[in-house]
């Protein structure tokens, strides 16, 4: 992320039905879990399902007690906001400076808490010396040269590294940018760049980090996610997506999770790495953290600084403490949204279950009581009919798929796209037919399908007979929740 500039997409547009408008909710918080049980550190919070919490740090806000404080207290990963790129440690050719990030490196492991490296190959915070270089071979060598001396030097510290970072032009060609690496080496560079940091590093998790790829239907966004896939198809060592989450007052777009999702989908993790939101409104805050955990392999959320002073955006107040140090109103939306993920899952399996929506109290079934492929799923009165009634299937990975007893048929998606049908279908354990189950607490679930990210969700809120249930972006509206009846 840049130091001072970003040239950031913050006119976000809500994807919301009418009927739906009265019962948004002003952000996506589950009921949490007793006082007894929860966490009172967002570090601690996040660690309860297997994530972390972090902040960028500078190192020449350590002698701050203040900021220190609050690290220490809240956090359980760091990253170095400034001091491990490149004009920090090479300015140079082969004069390498470590000082303040080494300084970082020490206070994380004194700690006791995870580091992430940022960022080996970025074309700004670049030495002039560096991008003066018109030749491919040296290029080529003073790059690897780099990643192999900088990562090198934290091999078996670092948790991530962000490899390559805002690789991709803004706009609407979804093609990479111009920069140095580019323009001297091809687009290949990106790929040399993670093949050099995993033998310079085997046991970090390599990762491409970028802003404004957080909306699925942009551009950009599609830019990477077909650059990780084709990796993925060809076994270049990638393990990672970070984004970055620069947003405006509005906070994530309504897509926000689906990219997530469908990145995840393609076999990685992915992390939110820069999180900071114009305000801190309490619902974008605690929408951006709900998305990351409704998909098991977003691993963890960082925000960029500590405190609205600390913040590159600090006109904006951005961040969760406020300029002495207190906690904000988003700092609470935050913590109470990590501690409404409890530990194991609601459902059993080889146990039937009737699904009964929460707004309506009518029950899930499939129409008509039809047993063949594409029979749709709808809300009707409880009747108590085998077509009412389900069981869920372990997919592995926190995944389950939901079968329908009269019938032998799975749940599936008919498509990624929100309002998209959902039918039932002969069980091949495809990612359509995978839902993750949210915890809602007192036997009430969310279920979020694992290749559209999105929830299913009872049609324009409707209570009555017939009303088809489909998918649609989640909110953690009543109409999204599913009282658990074991029959």
């Amino acid at each position: 992320m840049p130091l001072q500039t970003h040239s950031v997409r913050w006119r976000r547009l809500p994807l919301v039905r009418p009927a739906v408008v009265a019962l948004a909710v002003a952000s996506a918080v589950t009921l949490a879990p007793t006082a007894a049980q929860a966490a009172t550190t967002l570090g601690a919070a996040a660690a309860q399902s297997g994530r972390y919490f972090g902040t960028a740090v500078a190192a020449g806000r350590l002698g701050d007690s203040q900021y220190t404080t609050i690290l220490n207290r809240e956090f359980n990963s760091i990253t170095a906001e400034n001091e491990m790129k490149w004009d920090a440690t090479e300015p140079s050719r082969n004069t390498f400076t470590f000082g303040s990030a080494d300084r970082i490196a020490n206070h994380a492991r004194g700690q006791n808490k995870q580091l992430r490296g940022h960022t080996l190959v970025w074309h700004q915070q670049l030495p002039d010396w560096v991008k003066a270089i018109r030749d491919a071979n040296t290029l080529r060598s003073v790059m690897n040269n780099h990643i192999n001396v900088v990562a090198g030097r934290y091999r078996g510290q670092i948790h991530s590294w962000d490899v390559v970072n805002e690789a991709f032009a803004d706009g609407n060609s979804g093609q990479l940018r111009s920069s140095v690496f580019r323009d001297v080496l091809g687009t290949g560079f990106i790929e040399e760049a993670f093949r050099t940091a995993r033998t310079a590093d085997p046991a970090a998790k390599l990762c491409y980090n970028d802003y404004n790829i957080e909306d699925w239907n942009a551009a950009k966004t599609q830019g990477v996610y077909n650059l990780v896939r084709d990796f993925k198809s060809r076994g270049v060592p990638i393990d990672c997506v970070g984004l970055q989450a620069h947003f405006g007052s509005g906070g994530p777009p309504s897509t926000f999770q689906t990219t997530v999702a469908n990145l995840a989908a393609l076999g990685v993790d992915v992390q939110i790495t820069e999180l900071d939101i114009a305000q801190a409104p309490s619902s974008g805050y605690a929408n951006s953290v709900r998305a990351c955990l409704n998909v098991p392999r977003c691993t963890g959320i960082t925000t960029w600084g500590i405190r609205d002073s600390d913040s590159w955006r600090s006109s904006e107040n951005p961040l969760l403490f406020d300029r002495s140090g207190n906690k904000k109103a988003a700092y609470e939306s935050v913590l109470a949204t990590l501690n409404s993920v409890g530990g194991g899952s609601p459902v059993q399996v080889g146990v039937q279950y009737r699904l009964v929506a929460q707004h309506s109290g009518k029950t899930a079934e499939i129409a008509n009581s039809s047993t063949a492929a594409g029979a749709v799923l709808r809300q009707w009165s409880a009747t108590g009919a085998t077509n009412q009634q389900f069981d869920f299937l372990d997919s592995g990975g926190g995944y389950f798929r939901i079968r329908a007893r009269h019938s032998g048929l799975v749940l599936q998606v008919t498509g990624s796209a929100s309002g998209a049908d959902i039918t039932q279908q002969p069980d091949t354990n495809a990612t359509g037919q995978q839902w993750q189950v949210i915890d809602q607490g007192g036997g009430v679930i969310g279920l979020v399908n694992r290749q559209s990210g999105l929830a299913m969700d009872v049609w324009e809120v409707s209570t009555a007979d017939g009303a088809r249930i489909s998918q649609w972006t989640n909110t953690g509206n009543a109409n999204q929740r599913f009282q658990l009846q074991r029959v």
